[in-house]
């Protein structure tokens, strides 16, 4: 565990536009808060309901230019009133490695550290090279470690905090569901993209959804905004409950049975609060993207993708456990 201490500097940081690194951040972020850091998140809007527990101060990244660089002088101005050295020393941290981000950060006078990609090290203070074939939350903790002048190893679980109104939340959503605690499959079987123009979705989901009804499991489906159509027609046989907020999608995730997923989001949302989670994979690469935690199973036997039996099979033994 890492010994906390009270913050007294600011510190800019820039969050990826995805849930699943952001999740996969938070061993840095804590880590960057533990040495004294008060940490200014900018991100995504969803950011905000996503670490609703942690507490942080989430600035909502507007999308122009001009807003952009607008927002962080006048975040630069609130924090060079709070430490008075804070222009002097390196004060942003990036986690995108975009060029974009370093853009912003360099018009609002900033001195910014993070990977460099495709030119962006021209526009920070301090570049970092990154390693190839390594997990994407080692990404972001040697980039904390870095900054820091410390070397640590990364915790063995994210734990992503889960607060009591959003359990409470949770739990009131699966009453009007007739579901129960531990008692239901949630699954999360959109991911948008692919990895070397190959679909990242396992085709065998829809297939694998109707054995779990046909043998009496309960099934559950979250979907996002543009997911809902899909999961009407795709999963009929699952219950539906859209539109909720990431923080509540996190309660969701850990009072279920057991987690089944693709190379998604909220698979490693799943993993952060500590939910079992089975992770069925065809291209991605484990070894950079598979959910962290002791209680995640991945499932991969590229070039084929694992049989719906296979999957049944696992979710029977996990359940049993």
């Amino acid at each position: 565990m890492i010994e906390a201490r009270s913050p007294s500097r600011p510190l800019i940081v820039r969050l990826r536009n995805f849930v699943g690194d952001t999740v996969l951040s938070l061993p840095a972020l804590r880590l960057l808060q533990s040495h004294g850091y008060q940490l200014e998140l900018v991100g995504k809007g969803w950011a905000r309901a996503l670490l609703e527990a942690e507490g942080w101060p989430i600035h909502v990244r507007p999308a122009p230019l001009r807003q952009r660089v607008s927002q962080l002088r006048e975040l630069r101005q609130r924090c060079r009133a709070q430490d008075a050295g804070f222009d002097a020393r390196l004060n942003t941290l990036l986690l995108p490695w975009s060029f974009s981000a370093a853009l912003d950060a360099r018009l609002a006078g900033l001195r910014a550290m993070g990977y460099g990609y495709e030119g962006n090290g021209l526009l920070l203070s301090r570049t970092l090279r990154r390693e190839p074939g390594r997990h994407a939350l080692q990404d972001y903790w040697t980039l904390a470690c870095e900054f820091l002048g410390v070397q640590l190893p990364p915790p063995a679980a994210i734990e992503l905090p889960v607060s009591d109104a959003q359990r409470a939340a949770a739990r009131e959503l699966l009453a009007g569901l007739g579901l129960s605690a531990g008692r239901y499959v949630l699954i999360c079987p959109f991911a948008s993209g692919k990895v070397e123009f190959i679909d990242r979705s396992w085709p065998a989901f829809p297939d694998f959804v109707r054995r779990l009804k046909a043998a009496g499991v309960p099934v559950l489906i979250v979907p996002g905004p543009t997911e809902v159509e899909g999961a009407r027609e795709l999963y009929p046989d699952a219950l539906a409950l859209p539109g909720v907020a990431l923080g509540v999608y996190n309660a969701l995730l850990q009072l279920a049975g057991v987690v089944v997923s693709n190379d998604t989001g909220p698979a490693h949302m799943a993993a952060g609060v500590g939910a079992r989670v089975l992770s069925v994979l065809g291209p991605t690469r484990p070894e950079h993207w598979a959910p962290w935690g002791p209680g995640v199973q991945v499932l991969r036997c590229w070039p084929e993708w694992p049989s719906a039996d296979e999957v049944l099979a696992r979710v029977e033994q996990t359940l049993a456990g």
